[in-house]
């Protein structure tokens, strides 16, 4: 047991806060940061440069290849759509590239401050162009387009190119504000009309409290705010913070250095820091964004957010919004607390808005996330299948792999445990004379190692469910319990939220051919583990670093990172249109494969019954309406996704707003009044993998009389 301790939580998806109340503390308490005491910065760089190579999983050299790829993620982390800096500044960067791992071994870090120094010459010049592009005005009559995604373009080359860019940058947000307040009049009107629709009526009540300003004001404000804060947020520590982690990130995208103050953000546990809103974020594009909505939490209640959207602005109550873009996540997090009971109101771009330019407000009302909402919660379904058979369906929903190990440290027998409330649900089942069973993994981001091994045992007979690499080789780890809980059939839903230790389980009993995977075309991919190590004893605090020290890896040999789980039946996903998974961070680890763990498969097994499955999923989702629309909204976004440019003509960026509304009025069109059913009703995904459940039983019945059970 003691070697799987250190993965606990760590094994979620990648951020820098973890979500519920357990994140892993430091393997020493960690004092306030004084603030009128400097940091000894050369000190931290040499030992992070130190440690890297030999904590980290991979035991990469450092050296040039890391100086180089630290220097563009530096970058990066100040220019990430490459419009302030210009092509000569990155030549004369660098030229230092391979140098810059020897002067961060010698404690030199004065380069990082060159850099940033440069940044807000550039942000000034550019705040001043802004401003005389919006005294000039638009003609949004013309007929040209905007190249949005600048990640992978290169700096401009010359101030005319420099200032062409920035002016259609500029008129895009500009046109994006004058359409959004078009959009925004009709939906007050239709909020108006409809009293029954809640979201439209809150929508339109933050547009009323709104200090509406005018397109030139609303941009001209934005980067005013921006330029304030590089000029007053951007610390020696903050800077140094990520200047290391850039180091630690050319080794892999969740390895980073931890100032201080970034360490203390790390101890608040995610579920107290956003104590009222209950989410998960990351910093991306400069932005905060959502990784995962909490159970139980505000949030998930109000159910307006959602992964991947990205707050740009926080508002105490009827206050002023503040500006948050390119805060360092940890003073972000500081505004979005607040006390129980009160209001903050979140400024969004939607998470299927990659341009931009189209933001919502959503006010929600601070509470407290109530641990019960979080704990696993069982529920029965008595459904009808396709043959027109009634059947009663278990559905157990793990949000997280729970457990409370200061209690289990002092062999406290009534722990608080996911493996025994999923227990404890599975018995109540087998009294509701139940047919099947579906563990609703989706949104699961991960949790402690243990409980995914001991839940994946529930359904299996004693037997490996998890390998493990670490730099000494690889071991398997396993269900030591001989009794299976539960031995009908059984299906996993997961989606692209899915990561880590549901990974592991789904993987488990995908590779056993105990349960058929339902979800997203691919789990989150994260089959890395994370240590967090101080870099000093209590009297000398030179803050953390967290690194990448361990791997994981399917009983049948091939790894969870990058690829994650493939689903046996995959049902249509906004999520696979955007950016969410393993595979869009930078620096991400390859996957690769060791050798199969032994374990004898399930039998019967699942997977002859994979096809006829599947063709049934395919012809109910071809027949229902609710998911003809649901697609033609999916396949709007993919295009809107893969297409770079967007229209700078003010009708025609009307049209798709109103157009986008119309899919969503469609689909909502179609889902029951809330007034008349349970909000899992309201669960499209949910109720065709029921479907799939009573389909595997009805074939799983047949099976049986064929092949006797283990």
């Amino acid at each position: 047991m003691h070697t799987t301790k250190k993965y606990f939580l760590l094994l979620t998806i990648p951020v820098l806060l973890s979500s519920c109340g357990k994140a892993a503390a430091p393997a020493s308490p960690t004092p306030a940061t004084d603030e009128k005491k400097p940091l000894p910065m050369a000190r931290i760089a040499s030992r992070v440069a130190d440690r890297l190579p030999h904590t980290h999983l991979s035991r990469i050299e450092f050296g040039d290849s890391i100086s180089t790829n630290a220097l563009m993620l530096f970058i990066d982390s100040l220019d990430f759509d490459r419009m302030y800096f210009l092509a000569s500044d990155i030549e004369e960067f660098q030229q230092q590239s391979t140098l810059l791992d020897d002067q961060v071994r010698a404690g030199d870090t004065a380069f990082a401050q060159t850099i940033f120094q440069r940044f807000k010459e550039r942000v000034t010049n550019r705040t001043e162009a802004v401003y005389a592009l919006l005294d000039k005005g638009f003609d949004l009559t013309v007929d040209e387009t905007y190249h949005w995604k600048r990640d992978k373009e290169p700096w401009p080359a010359n101030e005319a190119e420099w200032n062409e860019v920035w002016r259609k940058k500029i008129k895009n947000e500009y046109i994006g504000r004058v359409a959004m307040l078009k959009a925004g009049e009709k939906e007050k009107e239709a909020a108006a009309q409809e009293d029954k629709d809640a979201e439209a009526k809150k929508e339109a009540e933050e547009l009323e409290k709104e200090e509406i300003l005018s397109p030139e004001e609303f941009v001209r404000e934005r980067y005013k705010q921006y330029q304030l804060m590089i000029e007053t947020n951007f610390d020696e520590e903050t800077i140094l913070e990520r200047y290391l982690s850039a180091f630690a990130q050319s080794y892999d995208p969740h390895s980073a250095y931890m100032s201080p103050r970034g360490v203390e953000d790390f101890d608040i546990h995610m579920s107290q820091s956003l104590v009222g809103i209950g989410a998960m974020l990351r910093s991306e594009d400069g932005a905060a964004k959502i990784t995962n909505i909490i159970a139980g939490g505000p949030a998930e209640m109000d159910g307006r957010l959602k992964a991947g959207d990205k707050i740009i602005a926080v508002a105490q109550g009827d206050e002023k919004a503040v500006n948050i873009l390119y805060w360092p996540l940890s003073k972000a997090v500081r505004l979005i607390r607040g006390e129980i009971g009160t209001d903050v109101v979140l400024t969004i771009i939607p998470a299927e808005d990659k341009t931009g330019t189209l933001t919502k407000k959503i006010r929600i009302t601070r509470a407290e996330v109530r641990l019960e909402e979080q704990a696993a919660k069982g529920k029965v379904y008595d459904t009808v299948g396709t043959n027109a058979i009634p059947y009663r369906l278990g559905v157990v929903t793990v949000p997280e792999f729970y457990s409370d190990f200061a209690a289990l440290r002092n062999g406290d027998a009534d722990a608080v445990r996911v493996s025994t409330d999923v227990r404890r649900i599975l018995r109540e089942f087998s009294t509701n004379n139940i047919d099947g069973v579906i563990v609703d993994l989706r949104n699961d981001g991960g949790g402690s190692l243990p409980e995914a091994i001991d839940i994946a045992g529930l359904f299996i007979p004693l037997g490996a469910v998890v390998q493990v690499r670490e730099s000494r080789g690889v071991a398997p780890l396993s269900d030591g319990d001989p009794s299976t809980q539960y031995r009908g059939p059984l299906v996993v839903l997961v989606n692209r939220l899915s990561a880590s230790a549901s990974e592991i389980v789904a993987a488990a009993l995908q590779d056993y051919g105990r349960a058929v995977i339902v979800g997203d075309s691919k789990t989150h991919g994260k089959g890395t583990v994370q240590t967090v190590l101080p870099l000093s004893r209590l009297t000398d605090n030179l803050g953390s670093l967290k690194v990448t020290t361990a791997s994981f890896y399917r009983i049948a040999g091939g790894s969870t990172q990058l690829r994650g789980v493939t689903p046996d039946i995959v049902l249509p996903s906004l999520y696979d249109t955007l950016e969410i998974g393993e595979e869009f961070l930078p620096n991400a680890l390859p996957w690769s494969r060791v050798n199969s763990a032994y374990y004898r498969p399930w039998s019967p097994s699942v997977k002859p019954l994979l096809p006829e499955l599947q063709t049934r999923s395919t012809k109910r989702m071809n027949n229902n309406p609710e998911f003809t629309a649901f697609l033609a909204r999916r396949d709007r976004l993919s295009k809107r996704m893969d297409n770079p440019e967007v229209s700078l003509l003010l009708t025609e960026r009307i049209k798709e707003i109103e157009a986008e509304q119309e899919l969503e009025d469609l689909q909502d069109s179609m889902m029951p009044a809330e007034e008349d059913t349970d909000k899992d009703k309201e669960d499209p995904i949910l109720d065709e993998t029921l479907l799939i459940l009573s389909d595997l039983v009805e074939l799983n019945s047949t099976q049986l009389t064929r092949t006797p059970q283990p």
